[in-house]
């Protein structure tokens, strides 16, 4: 019998519930932190121009790694691999929308974060934060499990250094954090990318409407 795959979602995950520990973030300065990525080089996201996606996950699991039991207990914990698979298969998109920059974020360390972007092929690089340096920085929200503190999986749109939004990004939904079911984050971010877009076309056919008729009253 084949072993449960981190790669998959079982049907009955219990659904986390917004414990109000982004309320501080949205609006608030990235700071300079920088972290290895799995290029090999580090990133300062509060240096990078144009609009940027930070999708945090606790953890992913490693080849042939059997998915505990008590991890599927813990409300919004399982799913990072199809959360980042999702992020791979919409990189596109992303693109086409503005976005100029797209990161995953865990505590694991880089060589793990590597062999996954290999083995899944991510178009995209993983950040570490292993030293929790960002997680103090932005007083970011954790648990533990197993002896190791991690992330609470959150997405953050940050744009010339200021966090404008924090996922799913969908502004009609009161429940913007904690991200779930975390197969769809991607497509929760986008579609919040296809609101932004839509109402920044919108003041700009206003904006030129308005030009255009006091250029015809004068």
């Amino acid at each position: 019998m084949s072993q449960p795959s981190w790669q998959s979602l079982p049907a009955d995950l219990p659904k986390p519930t917004d414990d109000g520990a982004c309320d501080h973030l949205k609006g608030s300065k990235f700071p300079s932190v920088a972290l290895p990525s799995t290029a090999g080089n580090s990133v300062d996201s509060s240096t990078l121009s144009g609009l940027t996606i930070i999708f945090c996950y606790p953890r992913t699991g490693a080849p042939n790694e059997t998915v505990p039991t008590e991890w599927n207990d813990i409300p919004g914990a399982r799913g990072c691999t199809p959360q980042a698979c999702g992020f791979r298969d919409a990189a596109n998109q992303f693109l086409e929308l503005g976005v100029s920059h797209i990161f995953g974020c865990s505590t694991q360390d880089t060589p793990y974060q590597q062999e996954l972007k290999q083995r899944i092929h991510l178009p995209y690089q993983l950040l570490s934060d292993e030293n929790l340096e960002l997680v103090e920085a932005l007083k970011l929200p954790t648990f533990e499990f197993q002896g190791k503190k991690l992330i609470k999986r959150l997405t953050l749109a940050v744009e010339d250094g200021k966090v404008v939004n924090v996922c799913p990004l969908v502004e009609s939904d009161p429940d913007r954090y904690p991200v779930f079911p975390p197969n769809e984050s991607a497509k929760h971010v986008l579609q919040w990318l296809n609101d932004r877009t839509g109402r920044e076309n919108l003041s700009t056919a206003d904006e030129n409407a308005m030009m255009r008729n006091m250029q015809h009253k004068g």
